[in-house]
């Protein structure tokens, strides 16, 4: 008997509650799939400590026990007796794709292994857009010589490669791995909007002591080296010595806190971690986002910025430049250096309307393009459409 319901299990090294993009991307596409009427089943690793198997809104997630390395970063399958029980329960499942998330993990070997030994068509969606990096210029290299080796034996079990924007397509090309096209990161366009009429500017500014008519920066993500948080901090000390009027809040958190702790002045206000209401409360509430980031795939942040109104500068790394395509929709800059961040800075706290201008053409860039309806509609079609290919 056909089977009416699609099953696809996504596999993803990380996931909810570890916070990150591709925890985000995992948890959104599964849950408009569910929306869609597709059974969806989440294989992760637990770094988080969570439960190792739950149902949560329509998901099945397997969490399989790991080794925390770098932090949780880089996380790796603990095979033993609880590893070996979840595993016979997950072989149970009857399975019709699978999706993989990242290529550089051995979670995402054993999903392609996996995916070919039991003839289930598979894709790897890439996430990022340079090697993985932990500021280590020795550890930097050796993980990067990992990271191709092991990506030498994913391409054995899967060639359709997708990438959650064109320039993680174009990264791909490093690997000798011509990518299928763009799977994108997106927005819950409707969430974001309901979000948004619970806000207000006036109560954010009261609440953290800032003055009406004051320029306010954000910045939301994780607290590394690789978002570029420290020259942003320099940069907008720089930038409150000619415009006098000016805050930054920065929301996250990560190994960096200590260093923003010490770095924190008067117009400086760290945030910490923020549920998605705040996090809206403040972009909505900001007049300028930056994410200066040396790496990225396509920030959730900086459609989040998008959607709330907020003029962006960001650097051209990663799908940022397909939203900011021109100076019509925010500010690309060349890289995460002090000295560019602080003339992007200048340049938009001058020309109010021309940065007034750019929020209502991202917006609705935005709209049009980077919602998950859009996505998993696609996701949808690549393998009801290729399945033979697959």
């Amino acid at each position: 008997m056909r089977k009416l319901n699609k099953v696809y299990c996504i596999f993803s090294a990380q996931y909810l509650p570890h916070m990150g993009g591709v925890e985000n991307y995992t948890y959104n596409l599964a849950k408009k799939l569910v929306e869609k009427n597709k059974r969806v089943i989440i294989v992760t690793l637990n770094t988080a400590d969570a439960k190792s198997y739950e149902k949560k809104d329509g998901v099945e997630i397997f969490r399989f026990p790991c080794y925390n390395f770098i932090g949780g970063r880089y996380p790796i399958a603990k095979k033993g007796k609880e590893y070996q029980k979840l595993f016979a329960i997950f072989k149970e499942r009857n399975i019709d794709y699978i999706i993989v998330n990242t290529r550089f993990y051995l979670h995402s070997l054993f999903a392609v292994k996996y995916a070919q030994q039991k003839r289930i068509p598979s894709i790897v969606i890439e996430h990022g857009t340079s090697h993985l990096s932990v500021n280590n210029a020795i550890f930097d290299k050796v993980g990067a010589i990992w990271e191709h080796f092991l990506t030498s034996r994913v391409k054995k079990y899967c060639n359709q490669y997708y990438g959650v924007s064109l320039a993680c397509c174009k990264w791909l090309q490093h690997f000798g791995i011509e990518g299928k096209g763009a799977l994108y990161n997106a927005l819950d366009f409707t969430m974001i909007e309901k979000l948004k009429k619970n806000v207000s500017r006036d109560a954010f500014c009261q609440r953290y002591h800032i003055p009406i008519g004051a320029t306010i920066i954000a910045f939301t993500g994780r607290f590394i080296e690789e978002k570029g948080i420290k020259p942003l901090i320099t940069a907008v000390k720089r930038v409150q010595e000619e415009y006098g009027n000016v805050y930054l809040c920065l929301a996250g958190m990560g190994p960096l806190e200590d260093y923003i702790k010490n770095n924190v002045e008067d117009k400086i206000i760290l945030l910490g971690k923020l549920n998605s209401q705040q996090i809206i409360e403040l972009l909505v509430s900001s007049d300028i986002y930056c994410l200066p980031s040396a790496s990225e795939g396509f920030s959730t942040a900086v459609l989040e910025a998008a959607a709330c109104k907020a003029y962006i500068i960001t650097t051209k790394r990663g799908g940022s430049v397909e939203l900011i395509s021109s100076d019509d929709y925010g500010k690309i800059i060349d890289r995460n250096s002090e000295d560019f961040i602080v003339d992007a800075l200048k340049e938009s706290i001058a020309d109010v309307t021309r940065r007034k201008k750019a929020v209502d053409a991202t917006y609705l860039k935005v709209q049009q393009n980077f919602t998950w309806e859009n996505t998993v509609e696609d996701v949808i079609k690549v393998f009801e459409e290729n399945n033979k290919t697959l």
